[in-house]
Formats: C-alpha cells, structure tokens, sequence
C-alpha cells in the first residue's frame, strides 16, 4: 500500500489489523465480521491470525532478542518449552540464532529489525501487517528484510500487507494498491 502521508494507508492497516473498526462498510476476516466482534474477540483474532512489524522495531529494550521473540506465545499460553524452540526457529528464519541473548541496544537497526519480524511471524499468522517495516534501514538492509518478507509469503503462504513510500521496497509486491484521499486510486 502506498500514497501521501494523509492518504489512508495507516488507517486502512489498522482496520485490517483490528486495531480500528471501520466508520462504514463491512470488513470479514475468514468470513467473520470483523466490527461486529467484541474488543476481547478482536484481540484472540490478533493473536491468533495476525503477526506486526512496525518502522520503530517496538522491542522491548530490557529484553534479550529470544525473549522478545517469545512474547506473542505468553499471549497464547504456550510452555516455556514450546516458546523457546519457536522463538529460536524464528530467530534462525532470519538468520539471528546466535544474536538470541543479545537486547536491543546490542543489536544493530537491520537486526532489531529482523528481531521484529521473528516475533511477527513465530505465531505463524495468516496475514503480516507491516507498517513502513524498512523505513529506518539503510538500502542493503531494505533489501534484505525484503527479501525476508518474500520467502515468509512463498514458503509459509503468510500474506504481506506492507505500508510504504519506497517505490522500490513496493517493487518486490505482487500487488500494489495505490491510495489517494482516502480512497483507492490504484489496484495494480
């Protein structure tokens, strides 16, 4: 998704990520409606189908990377066991297995970011939303959390639902939906 600041495109991620309801219209998720679930139910939706990466990384600083990692699955409950076998596969997707103890201010921006995209994704989610997820990462590094994002969606089958103003980053889409005023200008 792309378009000027002021365009939509936050506003619409928000929708899809159930952190917003709609002003009109009907959303379904999975056949759901989406607005008419309680505040309690959209959250098990998140938690269950969703997986966020945002531009500011959003770790927790006083964390170790594994530990950041683990955290979707306190939310679900799973053992500490479970966690951290998940938490490490996902570290190793991208490729910070042996980073695993480090905290935040011990890693560089391209890895917090790659740490932000394990947590998204040890859940196993349908849908990755992601907001701007290269907009603090030098052109190499873009490169490389793209790259990321592609094999998540063609091995895994997780759809990517990116934010971005970079027409380059918008380049690795199959889609790209292009938004102007709050409305949909372009769907390519």
């Amino acid at each position: 998704m792309m378009g000027p600041s002021g365009s939509g495109k936050s506003t619409c991620l928000n929708i899809l990520g159930c952190l917003d309801n709609p002003s009109s219209g009907i959303y379904r998720f999975e056949g759901v409606q989406v607005q008419s679930l309680s505040r309690d139910q959209r959250a098990v939706l998140r938690r269950n189908f969703l997986g966020f990466v945002f531009q500011g990384f959003n770790l927790l600083n006083r964390t170790s990377a594994l530990e950041n990692v683990e955290l979707p699955l306190v939310y679900r409950k799973a053992s500490a066991k479970e966690r951290h076998r998940r938490a490490m596969e996902a570290l190793s997707a991208v490729g910070l297995e042996k980073w695993s103890r480090h905290t935040p201010g011990e890693l560089s921006g391209g890895q917090q970011q790659r740490v932000a995209i394990a947590r998204a994704v040890v859940g196993r989610p349908r849908v990755l939303l992601a907001d701007e997820p290269t907009g603090n990462l030098d052109s190499v590094r873009s490169g490389e959390v793209m790259e990321m994002l592609r094999e998540f969606n063609r091995r895994d089958g997780i759809t990517i639902l990116m934010v971005t103003h970079e027409a380059e980053m918008a380049d690795y889409a199959d889609r790209q939906i292009r938004f102007q005023d709050g409305h949909i200008a372009v769907d390519s």
